[in-house]
C-alpha cells in the first residue's frame, strides 16, 4: 500500500495558523543567533562584573528596555536600569529589582552577585546561526511553528494535501438529522469519524453520497472525481448486495491486497484504478473500519504527504490476563492508566465485538496481539497504538 503513496510537489505557504498540520518539505535552518544578544532574564540593574561600587552604592546612567538597548559603556560606579528581554551592556551582570534600593539618581546594592553573568541569557542560548531547527517531514503543531517564527521564518515549503474521497454504501444506512430511520435502517457513523480522521490526519476529505444504492449510481459518482484515494466503507464482502467492486471495475480495478488477516478488519482490501488513483476498501462495521483506519488510512496519509508512515507503538503492561489468539492478528481496543510505580498499564475491554461505537468512543488505545500469540499474564508486555484523544 505504502509503494502507491508518493508526495506530490510542494508547494509554499504562510507560516500561520493555517499552516498547522502540514509537513515540511524542507528543513528549516536557523539563520542568526537566538537570542541574538545577552539577554536580562530579570527586571533590575545591570552593573559591571565584579564592580562593588562605591560602599554599595551606584550612579544611574540610563536604560536599556526590551527592543531599545543601552550602548554606550558602563563604568565602574555606574548601573543601568533594566527590564526583562532588554540587551545587557557589554560587561554587566544583571541585579534584580528585590536586591536594589534606589536612591533618586543612584541605586544601593548590599550585596553584588557573585556570578560573572546572574540572571544573564545568553546569546544562543536558545539556538544559534546555523542550526537545523525543524526537518523534512515534521508535521508542523503550535511548538513548531513558534520555533519556525523565532528564526523569522514567514513562509515554508510544505507538501500538498492529499484529497481523499469517502464513498459509503448500504440502504440500511441513513443519515443523522435527515429523518427517521426505519426499524430496518440505523444511522449512519463512518463518514463522520473518517472525515475527521482524515482531516486530523492532513488530508483533504471528500464526502460521496450516491443517489441509489445501485452499481450505477456508485460508478457515476465516483466518476471523475479528483482524488489520491477513494476510501470506501462497506459494500465489498461477499454478499449479493455488495456492489462497490463491481462498480469500480468499470474504472479498471485492479486488487493489490483482496483481505487482511486481520481482527476486526478481515474486509479490508487496496488497488489502484486504472487512470492510477488508489482505493481502500474498509469493513462497514464502525469499530473494524476504524481499526483498519488506523493501521493503514493514517500511514498511508502520513506517506503521501512526506511524513514518517510507521506505526508508533508503545510498551505497556496488562492489567490481567489474556488468552491465546487465532490465526489472524488481534487489534483489541483498550484504556491506558498509569500505576502508582509510574508504568504504563492497559486494560482491554472486555467485549471487542467490531460493531460496538461505545467502546471505540470510550478507548484510547489498540493493544496489538500477533496472530497465533501464547495466552499472556496479568504484567505482561505488550504493545499498543496510542489513539488521539482530547481530554
Amino acid at each position: 500500500m505504502l509503494s502507491a503513496a508518493t508526495p506530490g510537489p510542494p508547494e509554499t505557504i504562510a507560516l500561520d495558523h493555517h499552516a498547522t498540520g502540514r509537513v515540511l518539505a524542507e528543513p528549516i535552518w536557523a539563520v542568526r543567533d537566538q537570542p541574538p544578544f545577552d539577554a536580562s532574564a530579570m527586571d533590575g540593574w545591570a552593573i559591571p562584573i565584579g564592580d562593588p561600587g562605591v560602599d554599595g552604592s551606584y550612579r544611574i546612567i540610563g536604560e536599556s528596555a526590551a527592543g531599545r538597548g543601552f550602548d554606550a559603556p558602563v563604568g565602574a560606579g555606574e548601573a543601568v536600569r533594566i527590564f526583562t528581554g532588554a540587551p545587557v551592556p557589554r560587561g554587566c551582570t544583571v541585579v534584580i529589582q528585590e536586591q536594589a534600593e534606589r536612591r533618586e539618581q543612584a541605586v544601593h546594592i548590599a550585596h553584588p552577585p557573585s556570578a560573572t553573568r546572574a540572571n544573564v541569557r545568553p546569546r544562543g542560548g536558545d539556538f544559534q546561526a546555523g542550526d537545523a531547527l525543524l526537518d523534512n517531514g515534521m508535521r508542523l503543531d503550535a511548538w513548531r511553528l513558534a520555533l519556525a517564527a523565532s528564526a523569522g521564518r514567514g513562509q515554508a515549503l510544505v507538501y500538498p494535501r492529499p484529497r481523499v474521497a469517502i464513498l459509503t454504501t448500504g440502504e440500511e444506512l441513513v443519515q443523522p438529522g435527515s429523518g427517521e430511520p426505519t426499524p430496518s435502517q440505523i444511522f449512519e457513523s463512518n463518514t463522520p469519524a473518517l472525515a475527521s480522521l482524515i482531516a486530523g490526519w492532513g488530508g483533504t476529505p471528500i464526502r460521496l453520497t450516491p443517489a441509489q444504492d445501485n452499481e450505477a449510481a456508485i460508478a457515476a459518482i465516483v466518476g471523475d472525481i479528483q482524488a489520491e484515494l477513494i476510501v470506501t466503507v462497506g459494500g465489498a464482502s461477499v454478499g449479493d448486495y455488495d456492489l462497490v467492486k463491481p462498480a469500480l471495475r468499470r474504472f479498471g480495478l485492479t486488487l493489490e491486497v483482496e483481505s487482511i488477516a486481520l481482527r476486526p478488519g478481515k474486509p479490508t482490501w487496496f488497488g489502484r484504478l486504472s487512470d492510477g488513483r488508489r482505493v481502500l476498501g474498509l469493513p462497514g462495521n464502525p469499530a473494524s473500519g476504524l481499526v483498519s483506519a488506523e493501521l493503514f488510512l493514517r500511514p498511508l496519509l502520513n506517506a503521501w504527504q512526506g511524513a514518517d508512515a510507521a506505526l508508533k507503538l508503545e510498551p505497556a503492561r496488562l492489567s490481567s490476563p489474556l488468552p491465546q489468539t487465532g490465526p489472524r492478528e488481534h487489534w483489541m481496543r483498550a484504556a491506558q492508566a498509569i500505576d502508582a510505580e509510574g508504568r504504563r498499564i492497559v486494560t482491554p475491554f472486555p467485549d471487542q465485538d467490531s460493531s460496538l461505537v461505545t467502546v471505540f468512543a470510550r478507548a484510547d488505545a489498540l493493544l496489538r496481539r500477533p496472530a497465533g500469540a501464547a495466552p499472556l499474564a496479568e504484567g505482561d508486555l505488550v504493545e499498543t497504538l496510542r489513539l488521539d484523544r482530547r481530554r
